[in-house]
């Protein structure tokens, strides 16, 4: 049986002049984070990004601090201009069946795979590690190190961290469609009072997260 979660208690990329790709290495690196963990409906995303050397840096910051308009147009530019980018999901029932920890180490995995299958041609030239945002890393087959706040450290994951919320913004948005008794379109499926109210009032949803709790701790 494949491990899930993997804590590597020391970096692989030790050297600060790994955290980002430059033209004197072989080494590529591949940012992976996730979206979405705290809401109660929707699913977790998560995105792996490996940036050029010569993108604007300036563009980057953890996704959090970027408004919702300025980061769908970093995102393009990600896509525009990055080496190689892949999305991954996990649903709302994989959340319920495997705890949400799991399901974001796997949509992070599901994230890699699809950026190892739309972009074979650089995954096959390079040697690439990943750094994961976080304390532990998915499973996947290349070396990876798990840092703490790394969104906020290292340009390729900042990069995936506004991929994967402008990603999983977008799908609420559209679920809004086929649920308009809850203000997806502007609480995102996070626990705000509004949301907890409609909950309250229309009961849950087929996305809600049956294993969240709607009453505040």
């Amino acid at each position: 049986m494949q491990r899930e979660i993997h804590s590597l208690a020391l970096p692989i990329l030790c050297p600060a002049d790994l955290l980002s790709n430059s033209s004197y290495t072989d080494i590529l690196i591949c940012g992976i984070d996730e979206a979405g963990r705290g809401p109660l409906a929707g699913p977790v995303s998560a995105a792996a990004v490996i940036l050029p050397y010569n993108f604007p840096l300036d563009l980057l910051n953890d996704s959090k601090k970027i408004i919702a308009h300025r980061r769908e147009e970093i995102k393009n530019e990600i896509i525009k201009s990055s080496l190689a980018w892949g999305i991954g999901w996990a649903d709302a029932s994989e959340i319920d069946e495997i705890n949400i920890l799991k399901a974001s180490l796997l949509a992070m995995k599901r994230a890699y795979i699809a950026l190892e299958n739309n972009f074979n041609e650089v995954v096959a030239s390079r040697k690439i590690n990943a750094i994961i945002d976080g304390l532990y890393t998915p499973d996947i087959d290349i070396p990876c190190s798990p840092l703490v706040k790394a969104d906020s450290k290292v340009p390729a994951v900042m990069a995936a961290s506004i991929m994967a919320k402008t990603a999983r913004d977008r799908i609420m948005d559209y679920y809004a469609i086929f649920f308009p008794n809850y203000s997806f379109t502007k609480h995102k499926g996070y626990p705000t009072k509004a949301h907890r109210e409609e909950i309250m009032l229309y009961g849950s949803s087929p996305i809600h997260r049956k294993s969240f709790s709607v009453k505040k701790t």
